[in-house]
């Protein structure tokens, strides 16, 4: 009994949690960590400009004081005077020309066969499970390990280089779109359906449609690989390229043309990076908010 009434005034003594009142707390305002908050412009462009000049500075002060070797680390002067022979004297527009058709070649073949094979893949239980072993598996293969089998197939002409660039990136290809279709929420195709969509309908007007954003981002972001394997495409038997020109350069230690090539490539990447994202920005407005 005395415990029972222990327990009664215990309970009497608490305070009302209904009457005591709440205590909020207010994020501050920042500028820098604002989640998924419009950036200012101007700011926005003075953070590029220094993530750009910090490097470039770096490079320069440690060429030109010399504390490194110049055949390790040319100057700015150096590597753009070997820029400017290389197009004066080495016709290197030619050799630009030829990597881009030669990534162009690679790259719409991987898109060609990459997303059709991911829409299937996020879609259709069936199609997941014909192609998601043989994608899971191939795509831990190093490309560069088929390199012989490709020269044995399809020999030693334009065909081995662009098919080297196909197979670096059209499973990734499938694989990030497959994820994306599988991110389409359940209740947007029962809503299609309960409106008299068949099985065409909800793939044609709504699966689609609704990764189509997805789908040219993954563009965007694996073409960059379609350059990376631009390199081992041209070590067969290549004659002409920048990653042909990377290479040669690198027998006779011309590091100063080796690091023009390389950015030369990084310049070709990000103005297809930027054409890519304006184009996606034209074509999907309604995705936009959902990118910043």
């Amino acid at each position: 009994m005395e415990e029972i009434l222990l327990v009664a005034q215990s309970s009497f003594d608490q305070p009302n949690l209904a009457e005591t009142p709440r205590q909020y707390r207010y994020l501050q305002p920042s500028v820098f960590w604002n989640i998924r908050q419009r950036f200012p412009r101007k700011l926005s462009l003075l953070v590029v400009m220094v993530s750009l000049a910090v490097p470039l500075l770096l490079w320069a002060i440690t060429s030109y004081a010399g504390l490194v070797p110049a055949i390790f680390l040319p100057t700015p002067t150096a590597v753009l005077d070997a820029g400017f022979k290389l197009f004066t004297e080495d016709n290197l527009i030619i050799d630009i020309l030829v990597s881009c058709s030669r990534v162009l070649a690679g790259f719409l073949a991987a898109a060609l066969i990459g997303v059709p094979m991911g829409i299937a893949m996020g879609t259709f239980g069936s199609m997941n499970s014909l192609f998601a072993p043989f994608v899971g598996t191939v795509r831990y293969m190093p490309v560069t390990a088929f390199v012989p089998l490709i020269v044995i197939w399809v020999g030693l002409g334009e065909e081995a280089k662009i098919l080297i660039v196909t197979l670096g990136v059209v499973l990734y290809n499938a694989i990030m779109v497959s994820d994306a279709v599988k991110f389409i929420p359940n209740e947007m195709i029962n809503v299609a359906y309960t409106l008299g969509a068949n099985r065409r309908d909800v793939l044609f007007k709504v699966i689609i449609p609704a990764t189509f954003p997805s789908v040219l981002d993954t563009l965007r972001v694996n073409i960059s690989g379609a350059w990376n394997y631009l390199v081992i495409a041209e070590l067969v038997a290549a004659q002409s390229g920048l990653g042909y020109k990377i290479i040669q350069a690198q027998r006779f230690l011309q590091t100063d043309k080796v690091l023009f090539c390389i950015a030369i490539i990084g310049l070709i990447g990000l103005t297809i990076d930027y054409g890519l994202k304006w184009l996606s920005q034209r074509l999907t407005p309604w995705a936009d908010q959902a990118r910043h």
